[in-house]
């Protein structure tokens, strides 16, 4: 009899999901999931979810939505999260991933919130950990990108909470698909000028990587910010409005450079963050950087800028081949998932 275990990841934007079996992913699925449209949302999600992955008679689960809006702090957003999971999986069993005291009941939620609060890159970091002695773990997702050094077989954060991590720089606010250009630079190269930006939601970085051809297939699964078309020529328009021109103004190469320059400053911030890890000196020169998420193509051109050895995460775990990329675009579901079956055999 198979051992058959799920793992998700409850986002505030995107709910994961992958199954592991015997200890192999055979089945991950990224589900879009804007909460601060209203919890519901995660009901229409979880039955998404289920119809493509079905169910197991153990269910693990990580979490990051606590932070959106539609809770007024993060342990009514824990245990509402909480609450909403353990009745969508109804009578099959429900743990909960809480940092470094590992996995917890339900009746122990509301006490071990603060740990189970945006615990999601502490399971991907452990488990990368159980592979890889020494390494910088990198997540990047849609919306943010985690940082973790791995030491002596175990994650080496300096801080725990969203706000600590911050501060040590093993949290980037940047991500692959939906952070605001706004909330990068302040000021663009454009026609020999350096032209501010205009401080309103007219693109995103989806449009940057869908203009430079580097979008991958699935990661951008919200709406545009003019709800229009997912195209290049939308996506030019969109960038142009951020200078407060028309995409006509000039021709497509000049919009690739402008979207060039974005995502040179989104890599150029990633990488401070990682230099600043780095000064630790808990990492050797030859330990390789392991990426995930669906941002792991930039991930990928840190490496070669840090000239460290790179290693997908899906290159660590075992997976069927066909669920491979997905594990990896949805880790933190993965690794608690991987986690999960190691503690509660069969």
């Amino acid at each position: 009899m198979q051992h058959r275990i799920i793992g998700w990841d409850v986002g505030g934007a995107h709910l994961k999901a992958a199954c592991a079996e015997d200890g192999i992913i055979t089945e991950a699925v990224l589900i879009p999931s804007p909460l601060w449209l209203g919890v519901g949302e995660l009901d229409r999600a979880f039955s998404e979810a289920e119809a493509a992955i079905g169910r197991a008679p153990v269910n693990a689960i990580t979490m990051t939505g606590e932070l959106c809006d539609a809770f007024a702090n993060r342990e009514e957003g824990v245990i509402g999260l909480a609450a909403i999971m353990t009745r969508l999986l109804g009578t099959k069993r429900v743990v909960f991933y809480a940092g470094r005291s590992g996995f917890v009941e339900e009746p122990e939620v509301a006490a071990n919130a603060a740990r189970i609060a945006s615990a999601n890159w502490h399971a991907s970091a452990a488990l990368t950990g159980l592979h890889a002695r020494s390494a910088l773990f990198i997540d990047m997702g849609s919306t943010t990108t985690d940082i973790i050094p791995i030491s002596k077989g175990e994650p080496a954060n300096a801080g725990s909470t969203d706000a600590e991590r911050l501060l040590h720089g093993e949290l980037v606010y940047s991500g692959l698909s939906r952070s605001f250009l706004m909330a990068g630079p302040k000021q663009v190269p454009f026609a020999g000028q350096w032209t501010p930006l205009m401080n309103e939601w007219f693109a995103t970085t989806a449009d940057v990587y869908r203009i430079l051809g580097q979008l991958p297939e699935g990661a951008d699964k919200m709406e545009t910010a003019d709800g229009r078309e997912k195209t290049k020529a939308a996506s030019c328009a969109r960038l142009a409005r951020m200078i407060g021109q028309d995409s006509v103004a000039a021709d497509e190469a000049a919009w690739e450079g402008l979207a060039r320059f974005f995502a040179e400053a989104q890599l150029r911030e990633i990488m401070d963050a990682a230099a600043l890890i780095l000064s630790r000196g808990l990492i050797p020169a030859n330990a390789p950087l392991v990426g995930a998420g669906v941002g792991r193509g930039v991930v990928r051109k840190l490496a070669e800028r840090l000239e460290r050895h790179f290693l997908a995460f899906d290159d660590l775990i075992k997976a069927r081949p066909e669920a491979r990329k997905r594990a990896c675009d949805c880790a933190p579901a993965a690794a608690v998932a991987l986690l999960a079956a190691a503690q509660f055999p069969a």
